[in-house]
C-alpha cells in the first residue's frame, strides 16, 4: 500500500546550531557577527548585517534588521518595542518568551522560525516567503499575513485578535491552534487546515464572500 503523505505537514524545525562559547559583540550597521552575544538597548542599527551563531537579549526600543542575513540566531526574553526584518535572509531562528510591539517580516525570506510563548502587538509577514515556521504559546493581537507564500506553517496554542490573509498562497499552513476572533476576507484561507468548530465560526463569512446571504 502507497502511504501518502501526512497532510498538513508539520514545519521542520532544528535548533540554532550555536557554539558552546559566545565572545561579547557590540552591534553596528553590515557588521558581520559569527559566534558572538548581543546585549542591546535603546536604538540598534544592525540593518544589512550577518548574524551567523549569535544569541541576542535586548530591553530596546527598537531593534533593525532590514535586509539582514539571520543564521542560527537565539533570543530569548526579549523586550523590543520594533523589531524589523523586512527584506531579511532567516534561516533556523529561535525567538522564546518577552515582549515585542511589532515584529515585521515582511517581504523576508524565511525558514525555520519558532516562535515560542511570545507576547506580540503586530506581526507583519507580508510578502514574506516563509517555510517550516512553528508559533506556539504565543498572543498576537494582529496577524498580517497579505500576499505571503506560507509552507508548512503551524500555530499551537496561540491566540490572535485579527488576522490578514488576503492574497496568502499557502501549503501545508496549520490554523487549528490558532483561536483568532476574526479573519479579514476568509475566502483567502485557501491551502490552510482548520477545525471543524473554526469553519462554523467563519461559515457567516465565507457566505458572504461567496454573495449568499443566510437568514432564518
Amino acid at each position: 500500500m502507497v502511504r501518502t503523505p501526512e497532510s498538513p505537514a508539520p514545519p521542520r524545525i532544528t535548533p540554532p546550531d550555536l557554539p558552546p562559547v559566545l565572545e561579547p559583540s557590540t552591534p553596528a550597521r553590515s557588521i558581520d557577527l559569527i559566534a558572538a552575544s548581543l546585549e542591546v538597548t535603546g536604538t540598534v542599527d544592525l540593518a544589512y548585517a550577518t548574524l551567523e551563531q549569535c544569541t541576542v537579549r535586548a530591553d530596546a526600543e527598537a531593534v533593525d534588521l532590514t535586509g539582514a542575513t539571520v543564521l542560527d540566531v537565539e533570543m530569548s526574553g526579549a523586550r523590543i518595542a520594533s523589531l524589523r526584518l523586512r527584506d531579511a535572509g532567516v534561516r533556523r531562528l529561535r525567538i522564546t518568551g518577552g515582549r515585542i510591539g511589532t515584529l515585521d517580516l515582511s517581504g523576508a525570506r524565511v525558514s525555520e522560525l519558532d516562535l515560542r510563548d511570545v507576547r506580540i502587538d503586530y506581526l507583519n509577514l507580508g510578502a514574506a516567503k516563509a517555510t517550516d515556521v512553528e508559533i506556539s504559546g504565543c498572543a498576537i493581537r494582529t496577524i498580517d499575513m497579505p500576499q505571503a507564500e506560507l509552507t508548512r506553517v503551524r500555530f499551537t496554542a496561540t491566540s490572535s485578535d485579527e488576522v490578514d490573509p488576503r492574497g496568502m498562497r499557502a501549503k501545508d499552513l496549520d490554523l487549528r491552534g490558532l483561536d483568532a476572533m476574526a479573519y479579514i476576507d476568509a475566502n483567502s484561507l485557501r491551502g490552510a487546515t482548520l477545525t471543524s468548530f473554526q469553519v462554523q465560526q467563519l461559515a457567516p463569512a465565507f457566505a458572504a464572500g461567496l454573495g449568499i446571504r443566510v437568514k432564518d
